[in-house]
């Protein structure tokens, strides 16, 4: 990630660094501008107030003759050539240095001259004459020099627009550069960074069959590396667990087999006839005997179905004697809880596993009973809608809490709200249902009741005819 954040930055930082040498340039290169464009303008100033003086004081010299006056156009004459020596260290062309240079001559030879001529004559008046010439020198040199500033600025202000169409180019050129870089390494990080959150997501969602080998950065793979050995102790517990519920199982069969083998030769009278009392106590005992049967053969298809050992056996049935067969072996439960049916059932031939769909309506229809108070009503409704059939089981119990409801199809997940009946859930009731709804490529949602229940809806495709890995249908 760093090499990756060093190449991506390394265009914007030539960018920069570009850009800053060129307006360094740029202003160095103004800043000079300026600075010989004001020395100039001062000292092509000095130059004509300093002929200006030396033409007064000559005039003055001729007229009164003082031997002071000469002391004054000496001095006056110094701050000329000074003046001159400060404009020649300037970037002058040939012209104006060469006009400069006869300004000195003849501002030196009129000095010496001065000195030499008497005053009133007429080598005097022809002496004054030549003053205005210096004047045309020094108008010369002030205009080139002018003209030369207006050259100089006209090439930078050119500088600065090439400057900066070079800059607009090289960020047009950078900007597509660094984005491609940046989706370069975007996708060589994040390849792998999605492939850690797939695995994480299965890890979550209990599939833990697919192997996690992910190529990338060095940290990441070190990070993959964690999560295989993270799934394989996952997958070990997980494979541990269903063997323990496997054995546990089976364990409980065998008793259970013979307590209801006795239950039932009681109920056929093989000891003698029973009375009434017996006989109703036998009946609790044949009807919760079931409730264990189920309770075992739930945790024996959760097992199983965890194991990836069970397949679909699809055949085509009637659905109505099913139902009709999930409600007689709960014919007991009912009436004892005196709970009313509203069964309102098409005439439909599904193509699914008959034997799933029988659990996914026994187990809704236990958990209804289990939640159903005393007197309270079960409504079974079933219905094809689109290639779909719709079954809904709704009973007039608490209902599911909203913060319960991502939960509650959960293995061994058991709600908050008191369960009825003398045989407690395990928990295991709807994760087998969701796992046989999965399986069929169908869903299972918790709808609003109007009654205020628990109403659940599953929708099962009609025509089965596709093999469906339970386990894949589970993680997806």
């Amino acid at each position: 990630m760093l090499i990756g954040f060093t190449i991506v930055a390394t265009p914007l930082l030539f960018a920069i660094v570009n850009a800053s040498v060129q307006m360094n340039r740029l202003s160095k290169r103004s800043q000079q501008l300026v600075i010989h464009g004001m020395q100039g303008t001062r000292n092509n100033q000095l130059l004509f107030e300093d002929i200006g003086v030396l033409e007064r004081t000559a005039r003055l010299y001729q007229i009164v003759g003082s031997p002071d006056l000469l002391d004054v156009y000496a001095k006056a004459s110094r701050r000329l050539d000074t003046a001159a020596q400060a404009l020649a260290a300037l970037p002058l062309d040939a012209a104006s240095r060469r006009d400069l240079g006869e300004l000195r001559s003849q501002a030196q030879r009129l000095r010496d001259d001065l000195r030499a001529t008497a005053p009133g004559s007429a080598a005097m008046n022809a002496l004054i004459g030549t003053y205005p010439h210096l004047s045309d020198l020094a108008s010369q040199i002030s205009n080139r020099t002018n003209a030369a500033v207006d050259r100089e600025l006209s090439g930078l202000q050119l500088a600065a627009s090439t400057t900066q169409h070079k800059l607009l180019w090289q960020t047009l050129l950078l900007v597509p550069l660094t984005l491609a870089v940046v989706g370069v390494f975007t996708f060589l990080l994040g390849r792998p960074i999605r492939a850690i959150d797939r695995a994480i997501s299965e890890l979550g969602r209990g599939a833990f069959s697919r192997p996690i080998a992910i190529r990338g950065p060095a940290d990441l793979e070190r990070l993959a590396e964690q999560l295989e050995w993270l799934r394989s102790r996952l997958l070990d517990l997980a494979q541990e667990k269903n063997r323990f519920l496997r054995h546990m199982s089976h364990e409980l069969k065998t008793p259970l087999a013979n307590i209801r083998e006795g239950t039932e030769l009681l109920m056929d009278g093989a000891v003698g006839e029973l009375q009434s009392g017996q006989r109703e106590v036998t009946a609790i005992l044949r009807e919760n005997g079931m409730k264990l049967q189920r309770l075992i053969e739930n945790l024996l298809s959760f097992s199983a179905w965890q194991a990836q050992s069970v397949g679909l056996e699809v055949s085509e049935f009637k659905l109505r004697p099913l139902i009709k067969n999930v409600l007689e072996n709960q014919q007991l439960t009912l009436v004892a809880q005196r709970v009313r049916l509203d069964v309102q059932v098409e005439d439909l031939t599904p193509i699914a596993d008959r034997a799933k769909v029988r659990l996914i309506l026994d187990n809704l229809l236990s958990n209804a009973i289990k939640f159903t108070p005393r007197g309270g009503t079960i409504s079974i409704h079933a219905r094809a809608e689109r290639e779909q059939l719709i079954l809904d089981v709704i009973d007039s119990g608490p209902g599911v809490p909203a913060e319960e409801r991502k939960r509650i199809f959960e293995a061994f997940y058991q709600g908050k709200t008191p369960q009825g009946g003398h045989v407690k859930g395990t928990g295991i009731g709807l994760s087998v249902v969701t796992e046989f709804v999965n399986a069929h490529g169908g869903t299972i949602d918790i709808m609003e009741a109007p009654t205020g229940g628990a109403h659940f809806r599953v929708h099962l495709p009609l025509r089965h005819t596709m093999p469906h890995n339970p386990r894949d249908a589970y993680a997806a």
